[in-house]
């Protein structure tokens, strides 16, 4: 299970609070947005290891001292650009969805998205501050399982729980990159242990590469679970 936001373990930073800027004119003008989505696209272009302050600085035509009247440290600079690419727009939901699970299927899938989108988020999240959008994200996670009756005793391993499905699928996802030509091979190999591995074998396990629908069955499956325990409105 991840790690909780609790106490000062989890204790989101707030040492990333923009500062006025010194007046010198030499430098382009920078801002908080401006180095967050800069930060992004370097993490997007260069992965966790490619991003410096060096490089980030050389990105934007500053100073990397300049970088230092917006953020702390390059610590500071991971978490904003996590909270970043994890923002949920709301307004993005099913119109007026009534059924709770449609409106945690779109929140989740929308979650596994943003993560595929940029897949250095899977690997920072589980050991960052956890920032606003993100807590927001697992505050209309909650309300909404409330609302369909969860108990409040079960509330807590439902997000958790959820909350580990979309990692382990993103990570599975983002990690099981093997060619059409690779997954025939392994196929015709599991052909031959047939008698050994006879489920998967007949299943065809390794030439499923419906990753989305694998994802929304699995996550229909973890919110039937849930419903038992709600109560009818």
């Amino acid at each position: 299970m991840p790690a909780k936001p609790t106490g000062s373990q989890r204790k989101p930073r707030n040492s990333a609070a923009p500062r006025p800027a010194p007046e010198t004119g030499s430098e382009p003008a920078l801002s908080l947005d401006r180095i967050v989505a800069t930060a992004v696209d370097l993490l997007d272009a260069d992965g966790i290891g490619g991003l410096t302050m060096r490089k980030l600085a050389d990105r934007l035509g500053a100073g990397a001292m300049s970088l230092y009247w917006h953020v702390d440290n390059k610590e500071a600079v991971f978490d904003l650009a996590l909270d970043a690419v994890l923002e949920y727009r709301a307004g993005q939901s099913p119109a007026g969805a009534q059924d709770w699970r449609e409106e945690v299927l779109h929140m989740l899938e929308d979650w596994r998205a943003s993560m595929l989108r940029h897949p250095w988020s899977v690997s920072l999240l589980p050991r960052r501050a956890l920032g606003p959008n993100i807590l927001c994200r697992l505050e209309l996670l909650g309300r909404a399982l409330s609302r369909a009756g969860v108990a409040e005793a079960d509330l807590n391993a439902a997000i958790w729980s959820l909350w580990n499905y979309v990692m382990g699928a993103t990570i599975t996802r983002g990690s099981f990159e093997r060619s059409a030509d690779d997954l025939a091979a392994a196929q015709q190999s599991l052909a031959g242990l047939s008698e050994r591995y006879p489920t998967i074998e007949r299943s065809r396990l390794l030439l499923d590469s419906d990753w989305d629908g694998a994802f929304r069955d699995g996550l229909d499956f973890l919110l039937s679970g849930l419903a038992p325990k709600t109560t009818p409105t």
